[in-house]
């Protein structure tokens, strides 16, 4: 398998795993004290984690500017430094969040604060352009994306974005993105446990690539959770929101989800794989378009992540087992 892909129709290359930073950014949390982050967070683990996954070829860091409420795009600024220029940074905008408390407090798909958001977020990052910059608000009004999309464009012809992305689950409103020249992504969920064929069809129709959130199933496909009771306080899954399935609010993980991870456990770790390194192999067989960005907090887990690039995707013949453990009934 090449260890290298397309974003999109921008021509910009990056590794064929990236790293999503979304655990890095350490706690924080909504108005009503729910947790939105992975629990504490050691920076200096963080920093060697992003070199190390560099020398080992990874070229694609994902973040958010609410993430940690800025924190983990400073760590992400800080840990590239003078490598800036090797690799592709994609954040997004559309939050609005009080980095003293570390609240999120609202959201705003307004173009003003589109620009006083990149602004922002180019300082914490230091540096002077993103190559990828996604509306982080999943259910905005279409119509006011189609002006977003076209201060995209603007911020395009300025040299202060790249390229440009919904990160949305409903192919509808990642269509209205679409429709920009400089639109290159979506931003979606997407692992073994949970396909989006909808997506993956906008994608190749539209020629964008599926930047893969959620590709270990928030850590149920690494294996770790199996015999795990409750987790720590501050990690978004000890009281899961709505959206995220597979956790049960103050007992861990779900023993269903559990179960089916165990029946993959064979496929995906077939010609020495890990658990995780195995759900990284089975996106990327699954369309040429997928950019799986899994999290880290580790050097270990940056390794882990990085070397399922050694291994490449799973063959047909691996698929269609997946297929028939998954089946209903």
């Amino acid at each position: 398998m090449d260890t290298t892909r397309t974003l999109g129709r921008s021509g910009i290359e990056v590794s064929a795993v990236g790293f999503g930073c979304w655990a890095i950014g350490g706690e924080w949390q909504d108005p009503g004290g729910q947790p939105l982050g992975w629990g504490t967070v050691d920076d200096q683990e963080s920093v060697r984690a992003i070199r190390r996954a560099l020398d080992l070829g990874v070229t694609f860091f994902d973040t958010a500017d609410v993430y940690g409420t800025g924190h983990s795009e400073e760590v992400l600024g800080r840990a590239l430094g003078r490598r800036r220029d090797e690799v592709v940074v994609a954040t997004k905008w559309g939050n609005l969040f009080d980095p003293d408390t570390r609240t999120l407090t609202g959201g705003d798909d307004s173009p003003e604060h589109l620009r006083r958001a990149l602004t922002a977020s180019l300082r914490r990052l230091g540096t002077e352009y993103i190559d990828l910059y996604q509306l982080h608000l999943a259910d905005a009004d279409m119509g006011r994306a189609a002006r977003l999309r076209d201060a995209c464009e603007d911020l395009v012809t300025q040299g202060l974005i790249r390229s440009y992305a919904w990160s949305t689950d409903d192919p509808e409103r990642a269509a209205v993105f679409a429709k920009g020249p400089h639109c290159t992504a979506v931003q979606h969920a997407l692992n073994v446990l949970a396909d989006a064929p909808e997506m993956l069809r906008l994608c190749e129709e539209a020629g964008l690539a599926s930047v893969n959130r959620s590709p270990l199933a928030m850590g149920l496909l690494t294996g770790k959770h199996a015999g795990r009771g409750t987790l720590p306080e501050g990690d978004i899954r000890s009281r899961p929101p709505a959206w995220l399935r597979g956790f049960g609010a103050g007992s861990g993980a779900d023993p269903e989800w559990l179960a089916r991870v165990e029946a993959l456990r064979d496929v995906l770790t077939s010609e020495g794989r890990t658990l995780a390194q195995g759900a990284l192999a089975w996106l990327w067989a699954r369309s040429p378009r997928t950019v799986p960005i899994p999290g880290f907090r580790s050097v270990a887990q940056a390794e882990e992540n990085a070397g399922a690039l050694e291994k490449g995707a799973l063959t047909g013949e691996q698929m269609t087992e997946v297929e028939r453990v998954l089946a209903p009934g």
